[in-house]
């Protein structure tokens, strides 16, 4: 298993950090470390991919960084696969549906300069985060099932 980011090792808790704040209220629900540092990865990931794009080009430390951060989702990715998979099913990208997975895709670009005037890469991401808060939203509505109350 290949060791967390240290971009991840490095961020305060993820209830500060976290990105999207629909995601950090379903995620204060949830008490599972491994999915935590999935959401804190692809959280780091989404937030650099932005960046990038927004400032038209990869620092060197954006470029090693996400070497790290790309290789550890790529290694942990496999375990959520099938569970995020019905969620970018129905999710959209660019207005028309998804018709791959949006995490593959945007992991298969290999370094961080190619996010710098990569629109698509841009209409990507919400497909990607509506798949994660879904697949969130169905592991909360699970815990209620169980306890009959959220986590």
């Amino acid at each position: 298993m290949i060791e967390r980011p240290e971009a991840v090792r490095r961020l305060p808790h993820w209830k500060v950090y976290c990105v999207n704040p629909f995601t950090k209220a379903l995620m204060k629900r949830l008490s599972d470390r491994e999915l935590e540092a999935f959401v804190m990865t692809w959280d780091a990931i989404e937030a650099l991919v932005v960046q990038v794009y927004k400032r038209g080009e990869a620092s060197r430390n954006e470029l090693v960084e996400y070497g790290r951060l790309r290789a550890w989702f790529r290694e942990e990715y496999p375990r959520w696969r099938n569970g995020l998979r019905p969620h970018w099913e129905r999710a959209s990208i660019g207005g028309k549906p998804a018709q791959s997975d949006p995490f593959d895709d945007l992991m298969a670009l290999p370094g961080a300069a190619h996010f710098v005037d990569n629109w698509k890469a841009m209409q990507t991401l919400p497909a990607a985060r509506e798949a994660l808060n879904e697949f969130l939203l169905e592991k909360v509505e699970a815990s209620r099932t169980d306890t009959g109350r959220p986590q």
